[in-house]
């Protein structure tokens, strides 16, 4: 039986290298939901990552600072208050190259799994 509701008091923290922070409330990790999945993430100064092309969609709300999103090798800033939501299939690349940390929310659309990223190494 599924229950009315969760509450979740402990996200899940994912290892990830360049000291980025992932808190995944909701997802494969912290509960098994293959459907959505919902992460704080704090990306350092300096921080970037691969170029990937996701099988899912992936939202970003930012809350702190801002970074840049290269969507099909055109490069866009999202800041602080923004949202942005980059649709299954599209090649991305996300960084921060500013000199404050980068906090903020992603939501993927079925729920993020490493197997389906597909990031270029």
């Amino acid at each position: 039986m599924n229950p009315k509701f969760i509450h979740q008091k402990s996200p899940v923290k994912i290892p990830v290298p360049n000291l980025k922070l992932i808190e995944e409330h909701f997802g494969k990790v912290a509960n098994e939901d293959t459907d959505i999945s919902i992460a704080r993430m704090i990306a350092p100064p300096g921080w970037s990552e691969p170029h990937q092309t996701p099988e899912f969609d992936e939202y970003t709300l930012m809350v702190k600072g801002k970074k840049i999103v290269e969507i099909d090798g055109k490069e866009i800033t999202i800041q602080a208050g923004e949202s942005l939501k980059i649709n299954a299939g599209t090649r991305v690349r996300y960084s921060n190259p500013f000199k404050e940390e980068a906090e903020y929310w992603a939501i993927c659309l079925p729920a993020f799994d490493f197997h389906k990223v597909h990031r270029e190494e």
